[in-house]
């Protein structure tokens, strides 16, 4: 059955963690709103992509403009069956919107799937949605979670944490497993 669902990004979130979920939804067949605050229908947000080359940090590049499909000034939580968050940088300044923290308590205070991955724990742990949830992130984000009473579960890149309805995975590398276990969560199903 097909759903409708928020996709929340901004500029310099991750370049993956926004073009490839958000293909892969729309692919599957669901209705995905991409979003970005202050942003309208047809403007576009530009997302940096990170890199793991060995440093002690992920390394930033530029990345690709991405076309928001909806407008963030018309959005309704009530009509969304699911939500996902980008990461990368974004995060840390969507996390300050106030609408923004309204529509992540809305999902999670209606136990709707949440789907955040990377840096877009953080804007989960603004909200105050995660005490008492297994969940987990970029690493550096780790300390933010435990600070807001939720498990951080430090997992390799590839790998995901799923308690009850929210999905999270680490970074990029994730997204097989990641989407994967927010398809199972959604309750859609793929027949090969």
């Amino acid at each position: 059955m097909k759903k409708n669902i928020l996709f929340l990004t901004g500029d310099f979130a991750e370049d993956y963690e926004t073009m490839v979920p958000f293909q892969m939804l729309l692919m599957i067949g669901h209705e995905v709103h991409a979003v970005c605050p202050d942003k309208k229908k047809g403007d576009y947000i530009t997302t940096a992509i990170h890199d793991f080359d060995g440093f002690q940090t992920y390394s930033e590049k530029p990345g690709h403009r991405f076309v928001l499909n909806y407008s963030f000034a018309d959005v309704q939580a009530s009509k969304y069956d699911a939500i996902v968050i980008a990461g990368g940088r974004a995060p840390e300044y969507l996390r300050l919107n106030s609408k923004v923290i309204e529509l992540v308590k809305h999902f999670a205070d209606n136990n709707k799937p949440i789907a955040a991955i990377c840096h877009g724990i953080q804007i989960l742990t603004a909200a105050n949605v995660v005490k008492g949830k297994k969940l987990t992130a970029y690493p550096a984000v780790g300390p933010e979670v435990t600070l807001a009473g939720g498990t951080y579960v430090d997992v390799p890149a590839t790998e995901v944490v799923v308690d009850g309805t929210l999905v999270t995975s680490p970074a990029w590398p994730g997204h097989p497993r990641w989407i994967a276990e927010f398809l199972k969560v959604l309750g859609t199903k793929i027949e090969l």
